[in-house]
């Protein structure tokens, strides 16, 4: 199996990125992709993804089976929320892990939470999502969205192999129909894909990113 290469890793912060400027748009614009609240806050940054994101989302959903569809968790994280989740995190990791040195107890953080100045959330290219049906029931993907590697026992890895049957044909679904259209995973996470930031770039060999860090959306007046 192919080694993984974490966020972390000096060659993501090592590409170069260069923004393209397109948009961030509200998810809650596109009925044909349905949006969970769970992540929900107060300025709906959690709703944006960019315009060719979307589009690529789009794409990917038409090529999964009949009446399944994707349900979108997470897009946009502001910068600040973002070094919030990985600082309480690390902290955990330290706590976890005595005696660790810094670049060790990094390395473990960003197997969950990305570093803020190379997160792929930050640059509205990236999605957290899963499989539900027409109704909005969702499908076993083996685990919650968002579940650590320490209460998950690893199987919130996409390659897990401590996963039901149907959680894993559910896991391809969702490979085949992103990777088709542009999308890469974070292999730590199975929720997670991306389009357009420093890590696509480096896993798709591209020259350099299409998506720097975004400014976050207006607040609703």
């Amino acid at each position: 199996m192919t080694d993984i290469i974490p966020l972390s890793d000096p060659r993501v912060a090592e590409v170069t990125e260069h923004e393209c400027g397109e948009p961030l748009v509200d998810l809650r614009e596109i009925p044909e992709l349905r949006l969970d609240p769970r992540q929900a806050d107060d300025t709906g940054a959690y709703a944006h993804l960019r315009s060719g994101a979307i589009k690529r989302l789009l794409q990917a959903q038409r090529l999964l089976p009949a009446g399944i569809r994707f349900l979108v968790v997470e897009g946009y994280r502001p910068p600040d929320l973002q070094r919030r989740y990985f600082e309480s995190y690390a902290a955990t990791m330290r706590e976890a892990h005595p005696g660790a040195a810094p670049a060790v107890i990094r390395e473990l953080a960003s197997a969950y939470i990305s570093p803020p100045e190379v997160a792929p959330h930050v640059s509205g290219g990236a999605v957290d999502l899963t499989l539900c049906t027409e109704d909005g029931t969702e499908l076993p993907l083996g685990t919650e969205v968002n579940a650590t590697p320490e209460e998950s026992e690893g199987a919130c890895r996409t390659a897990a192999l401590d996963i039901s049957d149907e959680a894993r044909t559910n896991r391809a679904l969702m490979d085949r129909a992103l990777a088709a259209t542009g999308f890469v995973n974070y292999p730590t996470e199975w929720w997670h894909w991306s389009y357009g930031d420093r890590y696509w770039a480096l896993l798709r060999h591209a020259p350099a990113s299409r998506y720097g860090p975004a400014a976050p959306p207006a607040r609703p007046a």
